[in-house]
């Protein structure tokens, strides 16, 4: 069994990692989530699309992960996800984020409002309607 850390990303070029993630079980990729969603905090890294791309099938399964960023103070990240993965996924899924979502409207952070992220979550809480 290959150690869990092998599939981490080590850089924004790491596609050899990327190409070992594309392999491992689904059971694997659960535990390093978190770290995996650490290389969607900028979409301009080259191995980010492909890191978005694996993570979307665990939907419901990165909701908790995704709440942490969304109550983080990263604006940045925030909006990495918000325009990518939060983007593309189901509305049964996005519904358990609505709350938080609600809260980024209503009760903005600072760094929220500094990355103008209100047309975005406008966009996501009009799927409800």
């Amino acid at each position: 069994m290959m150690d869990k850390n092998e599939l981490i990303p080590r850089n924004k070029f790491d596609y050899k990692s990327v190409e070992k993630l594309k392999k491992e079980n689904k059971e694997t990729i659960v535990q390093v989530l978190p770290q995996l969603l650490e290389s969607l905090q900028d979409m301009n890294w080259p191995i980010a699309q492909d890191i978005e791309d694996l993570l979307i099938d665990y939907g419901h399964l990165l909701i908790p992960h995704i709440r942490a960023v969304l109550n983080s103070n990263d604006g940045g990240w925030k909006w990495s996800l918000l325009y990518g993965l939060i983007n593309r996924l189901s509305t049964q899924e996005l519904s358990e984020l609505r709350t938080d979502l609600e809260r980024m409207k209503y009760h903005p952070t600072q760094d929220e409002v500094d990355e103008e992220l209100t047309g975005k979550i406008d966009e996501l809480l009009a799927k409800f309607l």
